[in-house]
């Protein structure tokens, strides 16, 4: 599965010019395409964390940090590391020791990949969604649909929920007769994580 620059901005709290400005700069690059720009899932949460240690660090520090992977011989996909941070610097666990990556000295704690699931501000002020549910009755299991969002407990994407809904032909109450396991509430919350990601590629 692969995620296109909108839904990629709201499930990680970097805005599109963030994204464009990440992609110039080499701090990540898509996985899957380039033009058009289509991140895989484990860019995704990659890009999720480092929303999560920027709300945190300066930029100038993030960057910092990721240019001394390479330096560590940490060459595989920065999804694959754990990263934390005390406000001052950045650290990596690599699953044998916790390296500093910008005072190259110290030990600290490394974030779970739970934390920078949870809901947090990112360093705009933005509250970012719940990357596991980014509404109640929707979930992202990477197991299910390549992780892209999905009504619970179904394979329904949330897009193909609100695609249906968007002309104002249906309401929620008919979803039903579509797609008999998805609740109103489903619906509901389908049509509104659309409108969302729409407002993330308006740059809202």
């Amino acid at each position: 599965m692969s995620f296109p620059e909108d839904i990629t901005s709201a499930l990680t709290g970097v805005t599109p010019y963030q994204l464009a400005a990440w992609r110039t700069r080499g701090i990540l690059l898509p996985e899957i395409s380039r033009n058009p720009i289509r991140y895989s899932f484990r860019d995704v949460i990659a890009l999720r964390a480092f929303a999560f240690l920027r709300s945190k660090v300066s930029l100038q520090k993030l960057r910092r940090a990721l240019d001394s992977l390479d330096e560590f011989k940490l060459f595989d996909h920065p999804s694959a590391y754990h990263f934390g941070s005390d406000g001052k610097t950045i650290v990596v666990d690599d699953g044998n020791e916790v390296i500093d990556l910008v005072r190259r000295k110290g030990q600290r704690e490394a974030f779970t990949m739970a934390q920078i699931f949870e809901p947090f501000r990112n360093f705009n002020g933005t509250d970012v969604v719940d990357f596991r549910r980014p509404r109640p009755n929707l979930e992202i299991n990477p197991r299910r649909m390549g992780g892209w969002p999905t009504v619970v407990g179904t394979r329904v994407p949330f897009d193909a929920i609100s695609d249906l809904l968007d002309g104002g032909f249906y309401s929620p109450e008919h979803i039903v007769h579509f797609y008999p396991s998805v609740t109103v509430d489903g619906a509901r919350d389908a049509l509104d994580f659309s409108a969302y990601v729409a407002q993330q590629k308006r740059g809202a």
